[in-house]
C-alpha cells in the first residue's frame, strides 16, 4: 500500500481522492509548519508527499524520505522551495497546481488596486474607531482608475487575467514588461510592451505577476522606487522577495510611491521594520488564492498529479526546468 505524506490540513477533496485510490494517506496535525526535524521524520518511507510552499524540499529531505519516493507534489504555482535539479538527480516527480487559481489571485490583486486606491482600509478603520461625526466634501480622497496607467510585471496566466479585466472592464491602459514578449497578448488584450524602467516611470498603479527566481529577487528595490511616480501605487500578490521590502518602507516614507498593497512578504511572516505602521498600506496575510473553490482545486490536482505518478503515468502537471 503506498504510502502518502501531507505536510499540512488543506481541502478534504483531494485527502479523499488519494483514501478512496486505498494509499495509507497520512495528514499532518500540526497546526501550522512543521519543524523541520519533524518534517524529516515523517516522509520517511513516503511514496509520495504533498508539500506546501513552507516546506523546504531539497537533497536533505530526499535523503530522509528515501528511495521509494517517487513524486513531490506541491500545493502551489510557484515551486520556489524545491530543488528540482536534486528532485531530477533522484528520479523522484515534482509537480505544483498552476491555472486552477489564475481567477483567484487577479481578483484578489484587483481588489488591493481599488481598496489601495479608494482608502478603504483606512475609512473602515476611521468608522471603527468612531471618529466619522459627518460627511465632508475633502474626506479620504482616492483616485479613480479608469484612465490611468496600469504596469504589470510580468503577464504570465495571472497577469493576463487582471490585464483583459482591467483593460475591458476599467478602461485603464495596460502596459507590461516580462522577460518574453507576448504579441499575441498584446493584440487579444490591446497591451503595449515596455522596458521596466519605462513602465516604472509611466505607470500610475504597478501590480507583480513574476515567479520568484534568482533573477526576480529584489527586481523593485531602492533604484526602482525612485524611477515611479510620487503618486503611483504598488500591489504585489506574487512573492514577497521580488520587492526589497527595507527598500520599500524607506521609500513610502519619504513619499516616493503613494502606497502598496501587500499579500507577500519578503521574509514571511515577518514584514520589514516600520510597514505595519505605516499607513499607506494595505497588509494581508497570503490569500489570494484563499477561496472555497480555488483551494478545493489545488488540492484535487495535487492528488491527480499524486495519483498519477504512484500509478507509472506522467502527472498532469508536472514541474520542467
Amino acid at each position: 500500500m503506498p504510502k502518502v505524506f501531507v505536510t499540512r490540513r488543506i481541502p478534504e477533496i483531494g485527502i479523499n481522492m488519494l483514501k478512496e485510490k486505498g494509499y495509507d494517506v497520512e495528514v499532518s496535525d500540526v497546526d501550522g509548519v512543521l519543524p523541520r526535524k519533524v518534517l524529516l521524520e515523517k516522509v520517511k518511507g513516503a511514496d509520495a508527499v504533498l508539500s506546501l510552499l513552507t516546506d523546504k524540499i531539497n537533497a536533505e529531505f530526499l535523503d530522509a524520505a528515501g528511495p521509494q519516493l517517487k513524486i513531490v507534489a506541491n500545493y502551489a504555482v510557484g515551486f520556489d522551495n524545491i530543488d528540482v535539479k536534486a528532485l531530477n538527480e533522484k528520479n523522484v516527480i515534482a509537480a505544483n497546481t498552476p491555472g486552477v487559481l489564475n481567477e483567484s489571485v487577479a481578483e484578489m490583486s484587483i481588489t488591493l488596486l481599488l481598496a489601495i486606491a479608494k482608502k478603504v482600509v483606512e475609512a473602515d478603520k476611521f468608522m471603527r474607531e468612531g471618529k466619522y461625526k459627518g460627511w465632508g466634501p475633502m474626506m479620504f480622497l482616492g483616485n479613480d482608475l479608469a484612465g490611468k496607467t496600469l504596469g504589470l510585471i510580468g503577464l504570465g496566466r495571472i497577469g493576463q487575467v487582471v490585464a483583459q479585466r482591467m483593460s475591458a472592464g476599467f478602461e485603464m491602459k495596460v502596459i507590461y514588461y516580462d522577460i518574453k514578449r507576448n504579441e499575441e497578448a498584446e493584440k487579444k488584450y490591446n497591451l503595449e510592451y515596455r522596458d521596466l524602467e519605462s513602465l516604472l516611470k509611466d505607470s500610475d498603479f504597478v501590480s507583480i505577476h513574476v515567479p520568484m527566481t534568482p533573477e526576480t529577487k529584489h527586481l523593485l528595490g531602492a533604484d526602482q522606487f525612485k524611477m515611479m511616480k510620487k503618486t503611483a501605487y504598488l500591489v504585489n500578490t506574487a512573492r514577497g522577495p521580488v520587492i526589497d521590502e527595507n527598500a520599500l518602507v524607506e521609500a513610502l516614507k519619504a513619499g516616493l510611491i503613494k502606497g502598496v498593497a501587500l499579500d507577500v512578504y519578503e521574509n514571511e511572516p515577518a514584514m520589514a521594520e516600520g510597514l505595519k505602521d505605516l499607513p499607506n498600506t494595505i497588509l494581508i496575510p497570503h490569500i489570494a488564492s484563499a477561496t472555497e473553490e480555488t483551494r478545493g482545486a489545488m488540492s484535487e490536482l495535487a492528488a491527480k498529479n499524486i495519483i498519477a505518478a504512484l500509478s507509472g503515468e506522467e502527472p498532469m502537471t508536472p514541474i520542467k526546468i
